[in-house]
């Protein structure tokens, strides 16, 4: 009890001193000191906020007929929808991936957008690139030769987005259809895909700045170009929307996107 007291005694004596200090101080200054206290909580708390909201979108991005809304289906629901059609406007939903409706335990769900690969549909994608935590370009790896120079354009155009450099967000090439025998691997997929964008900035970078739509240009001056040298991670994985073995491209997106 004794030692209580003496904290009393000691908790009033500072606030005396603290009041009396507090009269001394002008008006003008406690006020300065007061906005600044406000401002730098308000601003405490909304980095606190930006980071927890953090993006829980995947973008599927890539050729007509490489298989997009295939496994858009897949993760949802793990069905191949047989039958559906080049699609003309984007597929879009926000749900558990099917894959992981066993799990017990709160999942986080993810918002999947599946962006038409038709040449004249595709700046519907700058729609979603901003708020992507991750973009999977799926590639045919049986049709691949006769699109990869189609295919390589492409992807240098979204690698060369503001959007995607200056977020540096990840980008996955899945080669889809890699349960047929005469399907590419992914990793001559990507070596392909390293010459052709390899050839695109050469031939672009003779083009005059006036011309050039691209925000960003790829690759290290006098070097071959490799996905290494870009700013934001590119990796290459292995899928069969099919055949349902998606489990590289599920395994991207958890990594994105936290369950």
């Amino acid at each position: 009890m004794q030692e209580l007291e003496q904290l009393k005694e000691q908790a009033s004596r500072l606030w005396l001193i603290a009041t009396d200090y507090l009269r001394e101080v002008p008006p003008n200054q406690l006020y300065a000191a007061a906005a600044i206290a406000v401002f730098t909580t308000l601003l405490l708390l909304s980095l606190r906020l930006f980071k927890r909201a953090k993006s829980n979108t995947i973008v599927l991005t890539g050729l007509s007929g490489s298989g997009k809304t295939v496994l858009f289906y897949q993760l949802r629901d793990g069905s191949t929808h047989q039958g559906t059609v080049t699609s003309m406007e984007p597929n879009e939903g926000t749900f558990i991936l099917h894959g992981e409706t066993t799990k017990k335990g709160k999942i986080k769900p993810v918002h999947v957008v599946d962006v038409p690969g038709h040449s004249r549909l595709r700046p519907k994608l700058d729609d979603y690139l901003p708020q992507a935590a991750g973009i999977v370009f799926v590639a045919d790896a049986l049709d691949f030769l006769p699109n990869c120079s189609a295919a390589s354009e492409y992807l240098y155009d979204i690698l060369t987005k503001g959007s995607v450099v200056k977020k540096k967000i990840p980008l996955l090439i899945l080669c889809n259809k890699t349960d047929k025998v005469t399907a590419h691997t992914k990793e001559f997929i990507r070596r392909q895909l390293e010459k052709e964008i390899d050839k695109l900035r050469a031939s672009r970078s003779a083009v005059s700045a006036a011309d050039i739509t691209n925000e960003f240009t790829l690759g290290v001056p006098g070097e071959p170009f490799s996905f290494t040298q870009c700013s934001n991670k590119v990796t290459t994985a292995d899928a069969s929307g099919l055949t349902g073995e998606i489990s590289q491209l599920e395994e991207f997106i958890r990594e994105y996107v936290k369950a």
